[in-house]
């Protein structure tokens, strides 16, 4: 008996070698060679894409009937927030996080409501349907509508949709599904990357909106090739500390809406309930106005969110400083503390500083320099913030203070929580005055220090 001939695929971008190496030559990742069973290409999969395409014909973008894409509410206004408004006829969507972050909760309380308008399946590939009809009955959901399929082959998946026809379908997950055109093991590269391209061009050509579980790595990213982010249409990231009972669900790649999207939810004893006013959860209740704390609105993706920066400052008691943030890019930390110290005369250098975002949201954009810096002079002087008051603004190398987007939605949003006084950049003046708010426009770094007191 011959020989099964071997191959090396990269986890990372699915790209093939014919003998193991450190660093994968496609992607230049290190480590992400994994050995798996040459296989033979499926007559299907040289044809797995051709629902895309009508036709081979060519034709000019002025031809093309465009239509504004209909869309369906999954009955989950946050998780339709970040969706761009529902699920598109046809969409594909790759939903990743850590394991018992409420990933299946969640799409199973997304059935149960779409499940009263339209027919719906949910396949499970790690779960008995004794298991989620548990679960539904402890959630207390009207689930009666929802179909069930326990099974892993993808064949008898793909035969089952072609005779239920359901409008939606639930994958959990895409890593337990393999196809037995392919000698290799459920999740390896080959499977999940064929199984998600056969899925997907089902989906193009019928209609049905299918949803992928995925599971992710140690690293906090999605299992499988990126090939695979790349098949379907929007991939979103649940996330949250386990810790914790707050659940965020991020959109990475959306291809019939906006990335970067946020939905809220709380987990309880009855699921996941959606927060419809997050900033309460990212602003701390003090008795009293304490040192060391800015509030700022920040954006994430179309809705402006009120975040507390917290800051501490401690004498060094080694050679070396420690810079530390949680929330916020260590990097741009100690570059804001050199401008601090350059233009407003500030120095840090015998200081532990150590930077805060509440409530474990990860702030990416430059919008929260000037409250990082504000902070942290809070901290260092010991005197507190004025109370009720906000502030956003991008601070250059040179100490100006730059304008940020959205700057008019971000201080409505502070207006309606009761905040009363905003310092922002003076290219962000709103041109009409907004009522109960004090708007101060500073220009340089220094000017802001020295409003603030």
């Amino acid at each position: 008996m011959a020989k099964a001939k071997s191959i090396y695929t990269c986890t990372e971008c699915g790209g093939q070698s014919l003998k193991w190496q450190g660093q994968c030559p496609h992607c230049t990742a290190w480590n992400t060679l994994v050995e798996t069973i040459a296989e033979a290409t499926p007559s299907a999969g040289a044809n797995r894409f051709s629902a895309l395409a009508a036709d081979g014909r060519v034709q000019t973008l002025a031809e093309v009937d465009a239509v504004e894409v209909p869309r369906a509410p999954t009955g989950v206004a946050e998780l339709d927030r970040v969706l761009g408004g529902g699920l598109v006829e046809g969409a594909v969507v790759l939903i990743g996080g850590d394991p018992g972050i409420g990933k299946s909760t969640l799409l199973l309380q997304a059935l149960a409501h779409m499940s009263t308008a339209q027919k719906v399946l949910y396949v499970s590939g790690e779960e008995s349907p004794q298991q989620i009809a548990l679960r539904a009955r402890r959630l207390a959901l009207d689930a009666q509508a929802v179909t069930l399929l326990a099974e892993i082959s993808l064949e008898k998946i793909i035969a089952t949709l072609k005779r239920e026809q359901p409008k939606v379908a639930v994958i959990d997950s895409i890593q337990t599904v393999y196809s037995e055109a392919l000698q290799s093991a459920p999740g390896s590269v080959a499977q999940v990357r064929e199984c998600a391209a056969q899925l997907t061009r089902y989906a193009k050509q019928a209609g049905t909106s299918i949803i992928f579980v995925g599971h992710v790595t140690k690293e906090g990213t999605l299992a499988g090739p990126r090939v695979l982010e790349h098949i379907v249409d929007t991939v979103l990231y649940f996330e949250g500390e386990t810790s914790s009972s707050f659940r965020l669900v991020r959109a990475f790649k959306n291809r019939f809406g906006a990335v970067n999207e946020l939905g809220v939810f709380a987990m309880t004893e009855k699921g996941l309930r959606e927060v419809s006013n997050p900033s309460a959860l990212f602003l701390s209740h003090h008795g009293q106005e304490v040192p060391g704390s800015c509030v700022m609105v920040t954006q994430e993706g179309t809705r402006p969110l009120l975040v507390e920066i917290q800051a501490l400052l401690d004498e060094a008691h080694a050679p070396n400083p420690r810079r530390l943030t949680v929330g916020l890019e260590q990097n741009r930390l100690a570059m804001l503390l050199a401008v601090l110290h350059r233009h407003a005369g500030i120095a840090c250098f015998d200081q532990d500083v150590f930077v805060n975002a509440v409530g474990g949201v990860r702030i990416t954009e430059p919008a929260a320099d000037l409250a990082v810096l504000l902070a942290i002079v809070s901290s260092l002087k010991n005197k507190p913030l004025p109370g009720k008051m906000v502030v956003f603004g991008e601070v250059g190398l040179a100490g100006e203070v730059r304008p940020v987007q959205r700057g008019q939605e971000r201080l409505k949003e502070a207006a309606k929580l009761g905040f009363t006084r905003a310092v922002i950049p003076k290219a962000n003046q709103p041109k009409q005055a907004i009522p109960g708010m004090e708007i101060v426009t500073v220009e340089r770094l220094e000017q802001a220090v020295a409003n603030c007191w």
